[in-house]
């Protein structure tokens, strides 16, 4: 394994070990990542005691469709939007029954999406009595933007999961 896959590794499982010693578990709706997320949670040895699963919605359509985003909401707000990544990560709860949802939604470039430039990303959470999202602006290529998107929001949930909140950051 490569020494960058290693340090986004650490704070996956650390995300797991919190997560175990809380009996909880968690699901993702990941759209920009494409299911990044996915694996960077199922690297570390033993997630599936509390990683359950995710859903790739890609499309709009799907996250209509499979998540329960209101048309509306995306008319509203589109797609690139924390009432998105709010509403991601709820549908991800509600199909899968986990205890957390993490999702991801945003802008990996080169092109500008609803407005937004690359590297604009909204990670939602949702969980026993949360429904929030975090707006990052990332910097770098495509690759950058949907890998540092990930560790994001590994690092949103634990802070949330530890009492630490997660405010609003500007990642470079």
């Amino acid at each position: 394994m490569d020494e960058e896959h290693d340090r986004a590794e650490r704070p996956a499982a650390a995300l797991h070990a919190v997560l175990r010693s809380r009996g909880e578990t968690l699901a993702t709706a990941e759209s920009l990542t494409g299911g990044l997320l996915a694996g960077l949670l199922t690297d570390v040895p033993g997630a599936s005691a509390t990683y359950v699963g995710g859903l790739v919605t890609y499309a709009t359509e799907l996250k209509q469709g499979l998540l329960g985003v209101p048309a509306e909401l995306v008319a509203e707000h589109g797609v690139v939007s924390a009432p998105c990544a709010e509403a991601m990560a709820g549908g991800a709860l509600a199909a899968t029954g986990a205890t957390w949802a993490l999702s991801t939604t945003g802008v990996a470039g080169p092109d500008l999406q609803e407005g937004h430039p690359a590297g604009t990303v909204f990670v939602g959470v949702a969980g026993p009595g949360v429904l929030r999202s975090v707006r990052l602006q990332l910097d770098g290529g495509r690759a950058e933007v949907r890998r540092d998107s990930c560790a994001a929001a590994v690092s949103v949930l634990t802070d949330i999961l530890e009492g630490c909140g997660g405010e609003e950051r500007v990642l470079r």
